[in-house]
């Protein structure tokens, strides 16, 4: 950790641009009945994908979260507690602040109603926000609807020298972006890396990117990872008893992986630490932890 501790005082920085919202998360005590009641357990957390990256990767490395939140007592409440994890926050505010509702299943699975509200409309970001970022994270969430959908393109287009990353994010988003212009996209920026799950890879066709080091998440199976030369290495998943919510798991794996990155640990080492922040959210409400789902009550 000292080394971690050496690196978060350094000029490098990791900038996660994308969402930041509320997540009210429903766990119904069974199946849901429609034109009735289920009784569920219902909570509050910070959500967007984004923002919940920004936070696993906060005790690792320099984080600066870009992006756009409500200028409401809400937004207020989720910059501070952004800021309290040790992330830079550069969140332009206007409008109100978007809300995500997570169904969760009693096996973990969680289904989305997002209301973006604020988090679409970030408008062009300030190329001070980008001093002394080395790596752009980018969820494809931030490439679908409103003004942050061309805001965010535009800066993948013109990062420069930074390095870029990736994330699929969700096989519906993908959809609403158009597959064939998210591969485009990926084409023209050439990340270092490209997160993506076992569903979002077969919407994608996803193979073997060239020049691509290609994540391959697929739950408690193992995690294969792509590289550039070609070669493939492959890294089983610890099993995790008592997993109720998979919400987050793959932002913490994508902070988790990118601040090993920016230690010069080798790919194994990413991964493993990627699997171990993902761990951490199984058990609790939202992207949380336990402990940050209790500060958050």
């Amino acid at each position: 950790m000292l080394r971690g501790r050496l690196l978060r005082l350094s000029r490098f920085v990791l900038a996660v641009v994308g969402d930041l919202v509320e997540d009210v998360v429903v766990w119904p005590d069974g199946p849901l009945e429609r034109g009735t009641d289920t009784p569920a357990r219902v909570f509050r957390a910070r959500g967007g994908s984004a923002a919940n990256v920004a936070v696993a990767a906060a005790p690792y490395a320099s984080t600066r979260f870009v992006g756009c939140v409500g200028a409401d007592p809400l937004g207020d409440r989720l910059v501070q507690e952004l800021t309290a994890a040790g992330v830079d926050v550069r969140a332009q505010r206007r409008g109100r602040t978007g809300t995500v509702v997570v169904l969760v299943d009693v096996d973990g699975e969680r289904t989305f109603l997002p209301d973006r509200a604020a988090a679409a409309d970030l408008d062009d970001v300030d190329r001070d926000d980008l001093r002394d970022v080395v790596v752009l994270h980018v969820p494809a969430y931030g490439l679908h609807g409103g003004r942050t959908a061309s805001s965010v393109r535009e800066l993948l287009l013109t990062a420069g020298r930074v390095e870029v990353s990736l994330d699929a994010s969700s096989s519906a988003v993908l959809r609403a972006i158009g597959v064939e212009d998210y591969l485009a996209l990926v084409q023209r920026v050439r990340p270092a890396v490209l997160f993506a799950n076992a569903d979002e890879a077969r919407e994608l066709g996803l193979g073997r990117l060239r020049g691509v080091t290609v994540v391959l998440k697929d739950g408690a199976r193992p995690t294969t990872v792509l590289l550039p030369d070609g070669g493939a290495l492959t890294v089983p998943v610890e099993p995790v008893w008592g997993v109720r919510d998979s919400t987050g798991a793959g932002d913490a794996f994508a902070g988790g992986w990118l601040s090993a990155r920016m230690e010069g640990l080798d790919d194994a080492a990413r991964v493993v630490r990627a699997h171990a922040l993902a761990r951490q959210v199984l058990t609790s409400p939202g992207a949380g932890t336990a402990s940050e789902a209790e500060e958050y009550a």
